[in-house]
């Protein structure tokens, strides 16, 4: 029973990694209707300037707040110079300029910092506590923090902000946001900022776990669709319940199913994105679309 648990307990520790990268995708889906290819290769690319940061003597945190200041600029730039063009265009089209973004930020960091892997630090530290024959890591415990407040921020910023509620309002109905005076398209760059600097989050927490590298965010992204689609893409409550989930359904099939085993985990979040398409398209958390005739 033990052992169940601690396999429990691991989960968690990866479905919180996901569940930050699920919340970048939800964020941008909510804004603009788009799902975004390219937003875990977006966090790859803020890991890297977070590490640039500190090649050059700037400590952790210090170098965090500024990769997440770029990442937010960068996010506003790639919707105002990239997305806006394509606004209204169909879907089809969105979907290919994402997956070209997605090429291109693969490339242009393999260009700036090589495709060796590197070392990066992890701002945690490396014990464990252990209680009932359960170990947590204080990695596991920091990134449940971490999460934990990007949360409580999100929350702070869409329920008791004047640019929170701005969002909202064109979240649900950009015209009627358009009348009331919301400048439309400063609120769309501003959700893109915001969802890369989440992602930017997710970034920085992937790599101390993995070796930084262009192609790191790769399997994760996979797995954040998992759980965005699990939870609703219109839902961040959803993405962070859906990432646990998702998190915790690998970890146990790579630990007692033997067909499984740890090399074909990736296939779980696969799984479940069919078995979610197929049952429920919108998700647990999700509302769905109603269109009358």
């Amino acid at each position: 029973m033990a052992g169940f648990l601690q396999q429990i307990v691991v989960g968690l520790g990866a479905g919180a990694i996901y569940a930050s990268l699920a919340l970048a995708l939800v964020l941008i889906y909510r804004f603009t209707g788009i799902v975004n290819f390219a937003q875990g290769e977006l966090a790859m690319f803020s890991a890297y300037v977070a590490w640039q940061f500190m090649a050059v003597g700037v400590p952790f945190w210090a170098a965090l707040v500024l990769a997440l200041a770029v990442s937010f600029v960068g996010g506003m730039l790639i919707e105002r110079v990239i997305i806006r063009p394509v606004e209204g265009a169909p879907e089809l089209t969105v979907v290919i300029v994402t997956v070209g973004l997605f090429i291109f930020v693969n490339a242009v960091a393999g260009w700036i910092w090589s495709f060796l892997i590197k070392d990066f630090p992890n701002p945690f530290p490396s014990g464990a506590i252990e209680a009932g024959g359960l170990t947590v890591g204080f990695a596991t415990l920091g990134v449940f923090v971490v999460v934990g407040v990007v949360m409580g921020l999100l929350y702070l910023l869409f329920q008791h902000t004047k640019i929170g509620l701005g969002m909202r309002a064109v979240s649900a109905n950009p015209d009627s946001a358009r009348l009331v005076g919301i400048r439309v398209g400063w609120t769309l760059a501003l959700g893109w900022g915001l969802a890369a600097t989440v992602g930017a989050v997710s970034g920085v927490l992937v790599a101390p776990l993995l070796f930084l590298e262009p192609n790191m965010m790769g399997g994760v992204l996979i797995y954040a669709f998992a759980a965005a689609t699990l939870g609703g893409f219109d839902s961040p409550i959803g993405a962070v319940v859906g990432g646990l989930i998702v998190g915790v359904a690998e970890t146990l099939a790579g630990a007692y199913v033997s067909a499984i085993g740890p090399d074909l985990k990736v296939g779980v979040p696969l799984v479940i994105i069919l078995g979610v398409l197929l049952l429920r398209p919108q998700g647990l958390f999700g509302r769905a679309v109603v269109e009358r005739a």
